[in-house]
Formats: C-alpha cells, structure tokens, sequence
C-alpha cells in the first residue's frame, strides 16, 4: 500500500552513528551483502530490535552501470567500537530536516515511494536539498514479518 504525497511529515532527524557495510556492484546481489550484514550483527549483538536498521542510497539501480551502484547497509551503534572487523565502517547520518514517507509493502514496489517523495512531492515543496542522499530506516522487515507487510521510512534531507 503506497502512501499519498499529502502523507509526506517533516521531522527533524537526531544525529545517527552507523556502522556500515558497503555494498557496490551488481544490484541483484545485495541480498549476498544483506547476508553478511546480518551475520556480523549477530555475532556483535546488534540485533534491529535493539540496533535501528538503515540504508544510503547514493544510486538508482535503474540509472546506473551495475558495477557502479552503490547503498550502504547500516545498524545504529553507540560508539566506535562497535565498529570493528568484517568491512564494517564506522560514520553518521547528520542531524537535521528531512521530508519522510512512510512505504508500507515489499521492496519491489519501494522505488515507485522514493520517486512519489523526491520527483513527485519535492519539486512543489518549496523545500532545498541537503547535501546527504536519500535514506530509508526499515522499521518492520523480512524475516520478522511477510514482506508484504514491511513498513520503511524513505527520507530525503532537506534544509
């Protein structure tokens, strides 16, 4: 179920720390990185009920050579030693304004929300960009619910 663009809240977002898994390359293996992302979450106790779960998106898969996508798996830690090992980074998602909507339904449909906020609300908004890509926090997800049931903020960084 996609949401209305007069569904769009503005908040303000708290400084975040991350640690992060960057994935880059072929789109159709991000599941392999969702994989090894989850695996090292574990084994450091960062389970999403205790840790939020986000993702950077800095590319369209559509708009992209496959080698060159890229979006950053991210769990919320509380200091920097959480981040250690297994290509795990360490850095924050800043603080400030952002135009959320909430996308409720599977991750087929999530572009159609991303586009609906960013080419659809934003350009009558009256709002300007920030300089940090679009991010999703997923607040219910696969496997603790049926992917047709996964709720997912999409959040585009305003000044």
């Amino acid at each position: 179920m996609l949401q209305s663009p007069c569904e769009v809240r503005i908040v303000y977002f708290a400084e975040t720390r991350v640690a992060v898994f960057m994935h880059q390359g072929d789109p159709s293996l991000v599941g392999e990185s969702v994989r090894r992302f989850r695996e090292w979450r574990k084994e450091h106790g960062l389970s999403p009920e205790r840790s939020a779960t986000f993702n950077i998106l800095y590319d369209d898969p559509s708009s992209v050579p496959p080698e060159k996508y890229r979006i950053d798996l991210c769990a919320e830690v509380s200091g920097e030693d959480e981040c250690c090992g297994g290509g795990i980074l360490c850095t924050t998602i800043p603080a400030g304004r952002c135009a959320v909507l909430r996308h409720v339904g599977p991750d087929d449909t999530l572009g159609e929300s991303i586009r609906r906020l960013v080419a659809g609300w934003f350009p009558a908004s009256g709002e300007r960009r920030r300089d940090f890509p679009v991010y999703l926090q997923r607040v219910r997800f696969v496997p603790e619910v049926p992917e047709g049931e996964s709720v997912i903020d999409v959040f585009l960084p305003i000044a």
